[in-house]
């Protein structure tokens, strides 16, 4: 199943240390993610370990081993896609995002690769390509070969 990753999605398990990396490196799954939102995940990821380190929920190495792993693993398994790929998408995907128009590069990837979109931001809804949540998606790879 090919699927275009949202930033969001992507920081949320690489942070959830069993589930979401056992979903990351599941093998009937092709993930993607637009340029600039490998930049915003990337930026997001290191905050939210910094703020779990000063929250004292990780000691300093204990988040650093974290951002580390889950790093090495997207750069692994989630295929980074550039800008110049799905730029010609622009126009269209703008206009189908129009709640959050800064989310036009994820759209713009699954078009160009017919891709759905994973993500649990309403703001995909209704633009015109598949999304699945992470709870669909568990159901079905719990139940369905894909």
């Amino acid at each position: 199943m090919r699927l275009v990753v949202d930033a969001n999605i992507l920081v949320a398990e690489l942070i959830r240390l069993s589930r979401g990396r056992e979903l990351i490196v599941h093998p009937a799954l092709e993930l993607y993610v637009a340029e600039k939102a490998w930049d915003e995940a990337c930026y997001e990821l290191k905050r939210r370990v910094a703020t779990m380190v000063q929250k004292g929920i990780f000691s300093q190495d204990s988040g650093q081993l974290l951002l580390d792993n889950a790093m090495t693993l997207a750069e692994a398994k989630v295929s980074l896609i550039p800008h110049e790929v799905y730029a010609s998408r622009e126009t269209i995907a703008r206009a189908r995002i129009p709640r959050d128009p800064d989310d036009w590069p994820t759209v713009a990837l699954a078009l160009v690769m017919s891709a759905a979109i994973w993500t649990l931001d309403k703001d995909f809804l209704g633009c015109g390509l598949p999304t699945w949540t992470t709870d669909t998606f568990l159901t079905h790879l719990a139940t369905e070969e894909i």
